[in-house]
């Protein structure tokens, strides 16, 4: 028996609620613990997990099963001769696998050299799963296990996002965060993290006083006697951030394929040779697997997984604007005793309340249910930490999920089985963070693996700042609708967002061809409201600029379709 898995079975025999069950494991030569076996509960299968991914392991394949339950899986067998059928498409020198904030990052990095790139993401827009479903904080890195990929990966991309601001143009408040102190008891938790956070290189991390937490940030509640203060920390609308990167990208030659899924790949021995997507067959020289919550499902198809994804779920909760004008600027979290999950209150760079997330083990990766518990968790903390908001305050809420693996920590390197296969697994938070280190790394790893790549000579990082018609000055407002008057047509009166930026957001770089896309790139809908009075409108304007039926306008790509039938006489029932 191999030390990590002798040391997997004690740490299993150690927990009460752990040592009944039946698990057998095994370890490769590489030290990849592979676990089988039958649980009560998808707790369970959670924490045998992480004791497995706690015993000196590279990796934690985990193929635990839940009694009685059954996780639905799609057969692609016909989906795959399609494919294979369509034969090759296209070529590239690389194909990046995943459109969040980690694969458009690395496009754009890796967009300089003289290389073809193409994205491939299965979703109907960028920003579609992880990176559009968190709170868009820009971590300082005092919580990071230090020695940790986390640790050094966060602390170096939060100080990269200053670069990354002033090249593309989007939204951030580097606002500062804290942990709040309620009482002595506090003080062990607080020195932890100050300790830790010194070792891990975060910038100017001290402990204040509460008085001096609230000259800071006066909505700090009255309660706080002592904070852990981290300045550096920041906040960023991270939907935006992924659209300023691809939209780089793509300046730069890359070249974006969306609604388009990885069903499996060709191998050449120890390479991939192609990359089998439903619409066929891309020709690849180096493959990078960025897929986040499906990293693993990637892996695996390509004939190297050694890690599992297991979505660990977050409620955020969005407040009234109005409200951000009396409530806290700077992240406010609590020592673990106080609350064992989730984030705190903060405020987007737009200037809405934040709250959250919470943290929530699930089987499944599409779940994104927000129930009333979590709900009510999320909210009590907020209450707990700041002054002036409530539940009457609230406009939207909505869940993600964090792309967890069980040795908690990012898995970013060469595949040791391909040849021209990338890993970049395990980015949950701090992931937002540390994006800009996360692509430098692999950049370092892609240009060793290609010692040719050259940077060119056209390579342009800057992405042109726009400014909103809302932000614009009466003269400038009156010059667009001059120029275009559907820039005088209100479309959303709570974000004041205009027709002509709508359908600008529809034939843009990266179309908008959904609601939640041109939600995404103009705020419509993001009001009070939550799209109320400007949906239908929006509904229209898509279908009219698509040339298609509103029957056929989605929320979020096939299978979310805004409307079931026509309601104005004559039209197509």
């Amino acid at each position: 028996m191999s030390d990590c898995v002798a040391q997997f079975y004690q740490k299993l025999e150690d927990d009460p609620s752990l040592k009944h069950y039946k698990i057998e494991a095994s370890a490769d030569a590489r030290g990849v613990i592979t676990l089988t076996g039958e649980v009560d509960v998808w707790q369970h299968v959670v924490d045998i997990g992480h004791a497995a991914g706690k015993s000196g392991v590279k990796g934690v394949i985990n193929k635990l099963t839940v009694k009685g339950a059954e996780m639905a899986r799609r057969d692609r067998t016909e989906d795959l001769k399609k494919a294979e059928a369509a034969g090759v498409i296209d070529q590239a020198d690389i194909v990046v696998i995943g459109a969040g904030v980690t694969g458009s990052g690395i496009a754009r990095t890796l967009a300089k050299y003289n290389k073809r790139i193409i994205v491939v993401e299965k979703a109907s827009d960028v920003s579609e799963g992880t990176s559009k479903s968190n709170n868009g904080m820009i971590h300082s890195g005092y919580d990071s296990k230090a020695g940790s990929l986390k640790a050094l990966l966060n602390v170096k991309g939060n100080a990269m996002y200053t670069q990354w601001q002033e090249e593309l143009h989007f939204k951030m408040n580097r606002c500062g965060s804290f942990v709040a102190g309620f009482d002595a008891s506090d003080d062990a938790y607080l020195e932890q993290y100050y300790e830790l956070g010194k070792k891990n290189g975060v910038p100017g991390i001290a402990i204040l006083s509460g008085d001096e937490a609230r000259a800071i940030d006066p909505a700090v509640n009255h309660d706080v006697v002592k904070a852990l203060w981290t300045p550096s920390a920041a906040y960023v609308e991270p939907y935006e951030v992924v659209e300023a990167l691809m939209e780089n990208a793509i300046d730069n030659g890359a070249e974006l394929m969306l609604n388009t899924e990885v069903l499996g790949f060709i191998r050449d021995g120890a390479r991939i040779s192609g990359v089998v997507t439903d619409k066929g067959i891309i020709e690849a020289a180096c493959v990078i697997n960025a897929a986040g919550l499906y990293a693993d499902e990637i892996a695996e198809l390509a004939g190297d997984r050694f890690y599992t994804i297991h979505p660990r779920r977050g409620t955020l909760v969005i407040l009234d604007k109005k409200i951000g004008k009396t409530t806290n600027k700077c992240f406010i979290g609590t020592p673990p005793k106080n609350f064992t999950k989730g984030g705190g209150p903060t405020q987007t760079p737009e200037g809405n309340p934040v709250w959250g997330p919470s943290a929530i083990e699930v089987p499944e990766k599409d779940d994104l249910a927000v129930d009333e518990e979590d709900l009510r968790f999320v909210m009590e903390k907020g209450k707990h930490l700041t002054e002036g908001a409530s539940e009457k305050d609230i406009i939207t809420y909505f869940s993600g999920c964090r792309a967890s693996n069980y040795i908690e920590d990012f898995i970013i390197e060469a595949s040791e089985v391909l040849d021209n296969f990338i890993h970049v697994a395990g980015i949950q938070s701090p992931g937002l963070a540390s994006s800009p280190a996360i692509a430098e790394r692999v950049e370092g790893i892609y240009t060793t693996l290609h010692p040719e790549a050259a940077v060119r000579e056209d390579y342009d990082p800057i992405r042109p700042a726009h400014k909103v018609f809302r932000d614009c000055t009466l003269e400038e407002k009156e010059a667009l609708i001059a120029k275009n008057p559907l820039y005088g047509h209100v479309i959303c009166r709570c974000e004041t967002i205009t027709e002509g930026e709508i359908v600008d957001a529809i034939h843009g770089k990266i179309p908008a061809t959904t609601v939640d896309a041109v939600k995404r790139r103009t705020r419509a809908g993001m009001g009070r409201c939550q799209g109320g009075f400007c949906g239908p409108r929006v509904v229209e304007i898509i279908a009219r600029e698509l040339g298609i039926a509103p029957e056929e306008v989605t929320k979020r790509g096939a299978g979310s379709e805004m409307l079931t039938t026509a309601s104005r006489k004559g039209e197509k029932e």
